[in-house]
């Protein structure tokens, strides 16, 4: 889903088909979100995406002009471009347990260099989301906030650690894959027992199909 998902916002859809079709695209993960009852991320994607998506056309028909105007063209075009790739990751890093990733890039024999590369990068984002909330809540407790005429000690006392955690993170974050016994020369046991079923070959050739029209109707006339 990743990979084609990333690979159809990286053409521009340039006729209403294909447009419908990159939204049809986009819609899945969200409602793949919402099965999976994370329905916060589902809406604030849906939103954001659907607003981005409504300025996007409105300026263009309008044809309206000025520098503002085309900031908010290029910006919200941007994000209508990409916001389908990062909910599709999203939705693979909220749903997808380590264990899980690791047991599968295995039954898909991927060298253990890629699979411990890709499983230090899904626990990291959300490592350091929890790492800046506990700094932001130890600076509100030290009354350093936005307001206040405190911004400048707001970046330095925020940023500066923040930065230093990304560091001993990934850290971390390598040991603990190497230590469960990545990176070994004895092929890696695992308790999860992952099949391929009725649904997963749906998703792949649901998808698949949606990126050969996509090709096709774009460059093949």
């Amino acid at each position: 889903m990743i990979f084609v998902v990333s690979a159809v916002v990286m053409m521009s859809a340039t006729t209403p088909f294909l447009w419908g079709l990159r939204i049809a695209i986009t819609m899945v993960p969200i409602a793949l979100l919402i099965v999976e009852k994370q329905y916060a991320s589902a809406l604030r994607f849906l939103v954001l995406y659907l607003a981005a998506l409504g300025l996007t056309f409105y300026y263009l028909t309008a044809q309206a002009t000025g520098f503002l105007t085309a900031f908010l063209v290029g910006y919200c075009s941007i994000v209508a471009q990409f916001m389908p790739a990062m909910i599709t990751a999203w939705y693979v890093v909220r749903t997808t347990k380590i264990d899980e990733f690791i047991s599968a890039m295995q039954k898909m024999h991927v060298p253990d260099g890629i699979t411990i590369s890709l499983a230090v990068v899904m626990r990291f984002f959300p490592t350091i989301k929890e790492e800046y909330a506990s700094i932001r809540d130890a600076m509100k407790m030290r009354g350093v906030m936005l307001g206040g005429g405190s911004a400048v000690k707001m970046v330095e006392y925020r940023m500066i650690p923040l930065l230093f955690s990304c560091v001993n993170i990934g850290d971390e974050l390598s040991a603990a894959a190497i230590t469960r016994g990545l990176g070994g020369k004895v092929k890696r046991t695992s308790i999860e027992q992952l099949k391929m079923q009725a649904l997963d070959y749906v998703f792949i050739f649901v998808f698949t199909a949606a990126a050969v029209i996509f090709v096709a109707s774009k460059y093949m006339k």
